[in-house]
């Protein structure tokens, strides 16, 4: 097992006791902002959206996401998961730029990508987005973040300013980001979105998926500052600039102990950063008390130090490596993390004796976030 890392709460280890990895047994899906961080949980993603959840007429999966998490856990949703992540990782792994590209390139450039995830579900792009938008039993989360004051101008020098006063008052207190954020949960229209994800902890509001909005909330919660253009409408919403939802909850530190049954959360790290301003403040924490039912699955020191380089793929891989050698990277990272699967299914089989296998959940931090 020295390629997957499994660490769970107190109550979540107790029911992994009792009846081990069970499918049935997750209530919610954790999927967080990173980018092509996420290209180390590929082969792990099409192993859980084409078995180990397989459907279920019962209780829902829910499914909550971020930026580039949220895009993986739409295809989750999709009419066919797996092909769905399959044009993702595809697509998304074989960007290439000009040699200066602006947040207008990038942002068409991605617009794009999400026409193709939705258009591998062999039907057109309208019927994949209400297919994606009501799935009665895979239901969707989506996260953005409605930008106010100073992070609203997409002027360069302005937003900059902003940004960095969002950043100083975060220093001081998360409770501070509402001065300059008002999230924006996109939830399937199946679900009153209160009920399910109730979250207090700074200005929330609301608003179901439809066809018609999907692919532009989407859009909204990957659309990074300074690197994308801002969505400024998204239907069911007042008009208004949304952007990345990761700002303020980059690794979903959210109140999951609220919530029936277990969540399971496969991420790139052994530690939870709340929000990406929180990058900064070391010294911050997730809050424990929500992972109490939570199972965290992540690759292993091990597993990454035989990855090319040493590490997963990151956004700086753009800049730091030439395209082909980046391209070469990143398809090998999708190729190793077929073992992050493998690892799973075996922990699987053990049925309770899994137990024996996992960590206490950590509340350290990691060195690379």
């Amino acid at each position: 097992m020295s390629d997957l890392r499994l660490m769970a709460g107190a109550a979540a280890r107790k029911s992994l006791a009792q009846n081990g990895l069970r499918g049935e047994d997750f209530n919610w899906l954790a999927g967080a902002s990173g980018g092509p961080k996420w290209f180390v949980l590929y082969g792990l993603d099409r192993y859980l959206a084409g078995e180990f959840f397989a459907p279920r007429e019962d209780a829902p999966l829910r499914m909550v996401g971020s930026s580039a998490g949220a895009w993986r856990l739409a295809c989750y949703a999709a009419p066919n998961p797996v092909a769905s992540l399959q044009a993702l990782a595809a697509h998304y792994s074989s960007q290439t730029y000009s040699s200066r590209p602006d947040r207008h390139e990038i942002s068409r450039e991605a617009r794009e990508m999400l026409n193709k995830v939705f258009a591998a579900n062999d039907m057109s792009i309208e019927k994949a987005a209400a297919a994606i938008a009501s799935n009665q039993h895979r239901r969707l989360y989506v996260i953005t973040d409605r930008a106010r004051r100073l992070t609203r101008p997409e002027n360069k020098l302005m937003l900059n300013l902003g940004l960095t006063l969002v950043a100083l008052g975060n220093l001081g207190s998360r409770r501070n980001l509402r001065w300059f954020f008002e999230r924006y949960v996109f939830h399937n229209a199946c679900d009153r979105g209160a009920d399910q994800l109730a979250l207090t902890d700074m200005p929330t509001r609301y608003v179901p998926l439809s066809a018609r909005n999907v692919h532009s909330a989407l859009m909204a919660s990957g659309s990074i500052p300074l690197v994308m253009e801002a969505v400024t409408q998204v239907e069911g919403a007042p008009k208004a600039v949304f952007r990345d939802g990761g700002m303020t909850d980059y690794h979903l530190d959210l109140p999951y102990d609220k919530s029936n049954g277990l969540v399971l959360y496969p991420h790139f790290y052994a530690s939870v950063v709340p929000g990406w301003f929180d990058k900064l403040a070391r010294w911050r924490r997730a809050n424990p008390a929500h992972f109490d039912n939570v199972v965290l699955v992540t690759p292993t020191k091990q597993f990454v130090d035989r990855l090319p380089y040493g590490k997963i793929p990151d956004r700086d891989d753009f800049r730091r490596l030439s395209d082909a050698q980046r391209l070469k990277y990143w398809q090998t990272v999708l190729s190793e993390s077929e073992r992050l699967a493998d690892s799973f299914r075996e922990l699987v089989a053990m049925g309770p004796a899994v137990v024996d296998h996992i960590h206490e959940f950590s509340n350290s931090r990691t060195k690379h976030v």
